[in-house]
């Protein structure tokens, strides 16, 4: 009993500790905040160079080519020589609902049953996790938290990286409701024929129990009211009105055009995420104006006759194309690399400030968030962030000041805490 009590108690301590890596909420802003000098990347397209932006009540107030300070009782951040940049925003991830992939207990990002629409990825949603701190502290403010598991998985939600717990850091509530379209491949393992993939026999099943699914729900949601409300067919209903956005998890190319019909006959505002084979259908989606969430770029080619660099030069096809889209990556720890991934899209084909858009201005007008952020413009939310090299670049990126709606975030992490321990350990400042 002694030492289970003694194990109990040294639990605790270890719970508080971890608890006290994560950096505490920043205050609303009180200051006129005044950003000058710097050159700023819009978002846009546009850059602005030995810019002045000022920060007032947690909004952009100005933004303008006049590198000097107005005087008075105001915060005035030098930003000579450095870049200035709208917050980057990550699609489709798991941030704040998984903590260690190999601990069951730590992974609340997936529900069990098949069509969960009624489930709502916000309130599982972590503002103290460890993970969180160093995923802004490479430039990431603003993030989509998904579910996973079934056909219909949830609905997805659009949270601030800086909050005491979910309610304070939801940006937009219920932005949309996740699918995973059935693979016609199905992987079976390297032992698997051919090559680890098996047909999907069930295909043509699954596709028909889906539409199953969405023709009751429809003929629900557009009937009267009904006395005793069925949750799962109630949690369809703003899908059908627009409200909600049908983000779908594909990636063959055959698959995506029969989404295509698909978003036709349910007349729905559609997604696709993942779209492995989306540039093969390129004019198609652009015709269909459906968006796309790709995921990472920094992978091998799907197929053995497939170039090298062609998950490199993807974005750039897509935006030949005149696909509206943007990168993402798909999980938690990893989307720190979010900006490199992008500078990788820069090095392929795109303009440096076209690879930008597809992490900050291209992301909200997908999630449907453009009026509030995504751009350093008069009337946004100031969410912005300043680095002394190019933060698309590893080698240069150093994100030395953040502001979500013009509070100054804590850009500090467990890392950088290892580090400035042991740099004074041994001597290395």
């Amino acid at each position: 009993m002694k030492t289970l009590f003694t194990s109990a108690i040294l639990s605790l301590i270890s719970i508080c500790m971890s608890a006290q890596s994560v950096p505490t909420p920043a205050p609303a802003q009180t200051k006129v905040i005044e950003i000058i000098g710097g050159t700023v990347h819009v978002g846009n397209g546009a850059v602005i160079e030995n810019a002045r932006v000022v920060i007032e009540k947690g909004k952009i107030v100005k933004v303008e080519k006049d590198g000097i300070a107005s005087g008075g009782d105001i915060t005035v951040v030098d930003a000579k020589g450095k870049h200035i940049y709208p917050g980057f925003i990550a699609a489709n991830t798991y941030l704040g609902l998984s903590e260690i992939d190999a601990v069951r207990a730590t992974r609340d990002q997936a529900e069990v049953g098949d069509f969960n629409t009624n489930v709502r990825s916000i309130i599982s949603y972590n503002t103290d996790s460890r993970v969180s701190p160093t995923i802004r502290s490479n430039g990431i403010l603003l993030a989509q938290t998904i579910p996973f598991g079934g056909r219909i998985s949830g609905t997805s939600s659009i949270v601030q990286m800086d909050a005491w717990n979910w309610e304070d850091a939801a940006y937009k509530t219920d932005d949309g409701i996740w699918m995973s379209w059935p693979a016609i491949y199905n992987y079976g393992g390297w032992w698997a024929e051919p090559g680890g993939y098996v047909l999907n026999k069930d295909y043509d099943k699954q596709i028909e129990e889906i539409r199953a699914f969405f023709q009751e729900s429809k003929a629900y949601c557009q009937g009267d009211k009904a006395e005793k409300k069925n949750l799962k067919l109630e949690g369809m209903r703003e899908l059908f009105t627009k409200k909600k956005t049908l983000f779908v998890r594909v990636q063959e190319a055959k698959a995506i055009m029969q989404l295509i019909a698909f978003k036709r006959e349910f007349d729905v505002q559609l997604v696709i995420v993942g779209g492995d084979d989306s540039w093969l259908v390129a004019k198609e989606l652009a015709e269909a104006k459906i968006p796309v969430i790709m995921e990472r770029i920094h992978t091998l080619p799907s197929r053995s006759d497939e170039d090298y660099d062609l998950p490199y030069r993807k974005p750039k096809i897509l935006k030949d194309a005149g696909v509206l889209f943007c990168l993402s990556i798909e999980g938690f720890w990893q989307v720190r690399n979010l900006p490199f991934m992008a500078g990788t899209a820069a090095a392929y084909g795109l303009s440096k400030e076209e690879a930008l858009a597809s992490i900050t201005s291209d992301v909200a007008k997908i999630l449907g968030i453009s009026e509030r952020t995504g751009t350093i413009e008069v009337g946004k939310d100031a969410n912005i962030l300043i680095s002394a090299g190019d933060a698309l670049d590893m080698k240069t990126s150093l994100i030395e000041l953040a502001y979500i709606q013009g509070r100054s975030i804590n850009l500090g992490n467990k890392q950088k805490d290892l580090y400035q321990k042991f740099a004074e350990k041994y001597k290395m400042k």
